[in-house]
């Protein structure tokens, strides 16, 4: 990466890393996150991580879109890796902006395919269902999490509307959670 210095592109109106030699722009764009919000008798699907970030926190089953892939297939891939569950996505539940670390969230509103069946994949300690009065709210992993099952919750069931988006207060999905970590077991 030595031959590139940051400069404005001709035609372009921002500075980004351009190679000296050939002109190329190594453009620097946000990354797509994709998950699902899995249903069950009125339960959510939860995973404790095993990984950075967010260590012992509960997430969705969810993670970065592969190339090849649509953002329904990278879902339902997302939910075997971290939860051993295959599924069924009823739509798009939400979209979120998560500016402050180059993210766009597509969240899937979704229900086990035949028996809830599930366990702790590679990267997750620990998957559960959870009432809605169960669920750990202190120690949910990101502020999008709780934003799509706040949504989950208003749309457990029926058809879909148009996808949420991120809430008033944080339109640019720029506020953190504490960086303390939950109460271990």
């Amino acid at each position: 990466m030595s031959a590139f210095v940051r400069r404005i592109p001709e035609g372009d109106t921002r500075e980004r890393l351009v190679c000296a030699v050939c002109g190329h722009v190594a453009y620097d764009n946000p990354k797509v996150v994709v998950g699902s919000v899995i249903g069950h008798d009125g339960k959510v699907l939860l995973c404790r991580r095993a990984i950075p970030p967010r260590i012992g926190f509960w997430t969705l089953p969810a993670g970065f879109l592969e190339l090849g892939e649509t953002i329904e297939e990278g879902a339902r891939r997302e939910a075997l890796e971290e939860a051993c569950a295959n599924i069924v996505l009823d739509g798009i539940l939400a979209v979120y902006s998560i500016s402050r670390i180059g993210q766009v969230q597509v969240i899937f509103r979704a229900r086990f395919a035949g028996d809830a069946l599930f366990a702790a994949g590679a990267e997750t300690a620990e998957v559960s269902l959870f009432a809605w009065h169960e669920i750990p709210w202190d120690a949910i992993a990101f502020p999008s999490v709780r934003w799509a099952l706040e949504v989950w919750h208003a749309n457990k069931e029926g058809a879909l509307g148009a996808p949420a988006a991120n809430p008033p207060e944080d339109l640019r999905g720029m506020r953190q959670l504490p960086a303390e970590g939950p109460v271990r077991p």
